[in-house]
């Protein structure tokens, strides 16, 4: 068996796009963590608990709004979260979300999250997706887009990609016409998050993409514009609880699949679309 079918085989994915992961794989110990996403946490077997603060949720479903400190503990080895990248979705639309899974509603998102993570794990491959496809699958329904300045979009799109880019906040306000003090303050007023922590979570997310690799960890922290190994572990503990060594050891297993919307146009989820 090559590494790709061990990877398939063994029940863990994750589905990841600019706007969206469906993950389902090992929990962990992590401790407190503070996602800059929705985490929209389902147990695969039996209870999970979720801590924020002083509040504590016992259940089978829980939604955590973003860059709230929590912790996460479950009777199974293994959870199914959705991240759900905020400036994309309105928060209207998630409050009443959060109002559904914490109410008379969670067990039947329990049942539709299980379902979707079962026609993900049965397919073979997944030939991409939208953002769309996922939504209809996860929820049946499409959360509205949020509505936000066209140029704080445009910036906030920039920040997915950590390919060697360096840009600074300086270089994205030119980019869009604006004096480095307004850019700032419409992008915290657009977001709800000032540019440094939506793009320190931004550069923590997209490790994700790498961590069932073989990789050099030193080397990927420089690439993704970590300043040393210092700053690359304490940030990547701060949003997920683990170590990067912890997370990478747990994913050797995992397989990924990656947004590609000119394929999912004609493909799709085999069972995905209503």
């Amino acid at each position: 068996m090559n590494n790709t079918d061990r990877k398939q085989d063994s029940g863990r994915l994750m589905l990841i796009s600019p706007e969206r992961v469906f993950y389902a794989g090992l929990l962990g110990k992590p401790r407190k963590r503070t996602s800059g996403g929705y985490n929209l946490y389902t147990a695969m077997h039996g209870q999970l608990k979720v801590s924020e603060g002083r509040s504590e949720l016992v259940g089978q479903v829980a939604l955590v709004q973003p860059y709230k400190s929590h912790s996460v503990d479950s009777e199974h080895a293994c959870i199914i979260c959705l991240v759900i990248e905020p400036e994309t979705v309105e928060p209207a639309a998630m409050r009443k979300l959060s109002e559904r899974v914490h109410g008379a509603d969670g067990p039947e998102f329990t049942q539709r999250i299980r379902a979707a993570y079962e026609n993900l794990r049965v397919q073979e491959r997944r030939a991409g997706f939208t953002t769309q496809d996922f939504d209809r699958l996860c929820f049946r329904e499409l959360l509205p887009d949020r509505n936000i300045d066209r140029r704080i979009a445009r910036a906030a799109a920039g920040l997915d990609d950590f390919s060697g880019s360096k840009l600074t906040a300086a270089d994205y306000a030119a980019s869009v016409d604006l004096s480095p003090s307004r850019f700032l303050h419409l992008f915290k007023e657009q977001t709800g998050v000032s540019f440094r922590a939506f793009r320190a979570w931004k550069r923590a997310r997209h490790l994700l993409h790498f961590v069932n690799e073989e990789i050099n960890l030193a080397h990927l922290a420089q690439d993704i514009g970590y300043p040393d190994s210092t700053h690359f572990s304490h940030s990547i503990r701060r949003f997920y609880g683990l170590q990067p060594r912890a997370i990478f050891s747990g994913s050797r297993d995992l397989a990924i699949y990656r947004s590609d919307p000119d394929l999912a146009e004609s493909a799709g989820f085999r069972q995905g679309r209503p």
